[in-house]
């Protein structure tokens, strides 16, 4: 269930999923183009502690290698026939992560900041539902593997 790191790049849009670190300068500077108003860049950090457990200490991510990135390729595309987007890089980290850690990206532009943030908000809820990555939180004195699409206490 490991990923293999392979990043998928056609000319508009970057999407990968890789156990090295996310690079968000790379991310924002891909998806700027000189017809760009607008470049929305959201990024998910691992914060310390989870619903209803505190000193959450690290994740651990897993993707299912050879679906994950289509997966995500094929919301980039859904999200481009929604809102006239530009460039789209969707990124996400696998492994092992501390806290304040990046564990993914979403950076898209548009000719507007209206396209931008809305494609972005939804590029970003739609990989968390469909893309077949898993999160395992710790924490002192246990563990549990979490699902994204059901993440507790998650509002929109």
């Amino acid at each position: 269930m490991a990923s293999s790191g392979q990043s998928e790049r056609m000319s508009d849009d970057w999407v990968e999923v890789t156990s090295e670190v996310l690079d968000v300068a790379a991310a924002s500077a891909f998806a700027q183009t000189p017809e760009s108003g607008a470049v929305v860049v959201f990024l998910g950090t691992v914060r310390d502690y989870a619903p209803g457990k505190s000193g959450v200490t690290h994740l651990e991510y897993e993707a299912y290698d050879g679906v994950v990135e289509p997966k995500i390729a094929e919301v980039v595309s859904d999200a481009r026939e929604r809102w006239p987007l530009q460039k789209v890089a969707a990124l996400h980290r696998t492994g092992e992560l501390a806290v304040g850690e990046i564990s993914v990206i979403v950076a898209a532009s548009s000719a507007h900041r209206s396209p931008a943030f809305e494609g972005a908000r939804f590029l970003i809820d739609e990989l968390k539902k469909r893309a077949p990555i898993w999160k395992k939180e710790y924490w002192p004195g246990g563990s549990e593997w979490v699902r994204e699409d059901l993440e507790r206490g998650e509002s929109s």
